[in-house]
């Protein structure tokens, strides 16, 4: 057998759509806020301001919405992305795990509502909320020692966009987004 090839015939490779973190020319973003564990929240929500303002969006393009707890967080998202005022939602929040449990139903629910928006509205949801043991531990991911998650979930949230816009000029995907 011979094993010769022709340069015509080279396979290639997937083409690749991957975003990056920066910030669209137009449009608004929403982060949702609970307010229940305030210290750690407010953390997570400074750092993902400090985000997207390094990053070129403006406080004027911005909305804080706050609610009492991150139970309240998936139907919020929702009615702001049923509004599609803004490109994407960052949702903050965080459960601290005690002696009932309360900690698996708020967080699990959390989750899968959050995502649950995701799908059905075709927008980027993001998922900010620390799910820990202690409240050392949200501490530490809301900017102490492990870095600021609330900082990653702006990261996200303009990566996510970024992404969104490739697909939609690529002619790959419409996902509904209109700056009008």
């Amino acid at each position: 057998m011979s094993s010769s090839s022709s340069s015509s015939s080279r396979a290639t490779g997937p083409t690749r759509y991957e975003g990056v973190a920066l910030a669209p020319i137009e449009g608004r973003f929403a982060i949702v806020a609970a307010r229940y564990n305030e210290l750690v929240v407010d953390a997570l929500v400074k750092g993902c301001l400090e985000t997207f303002e390094r990053f070129g969006v403006s406080a004027d393009r911005l909305d804080l919405v706050r609610v009492p707890g991150s139970f309240e967080l998936p139907v919020t998202a929702l009615r702001l992305a049923e509004a599609r005022r803004h490109r994407a939602i960052v949702c903050l929040g965080c459960v601290i795990r005690g002696e009932t449990g309360h900690y698996d139903h708020v967080a699990g629910q959390a989750a899968s509502g959050l995502m649950s928006v995701s799908v059905q509205t075709g927008l980027p949801i993001i998922f900010g909320v620390l799910t820990t043991d202690t409240v050392e531990q949200a501490l530490n991911r809301a900017g102490l020692k492990a870095g600021n998650k609330g900082s990653e979930a702006a990261m996200t949230a303009l990566e996510m966009v970024n992404l969104f816009e490739r697909l939609d000029q690529a002619g790959k995907a419409n996902f509904g987004f209109t700056t009008a």
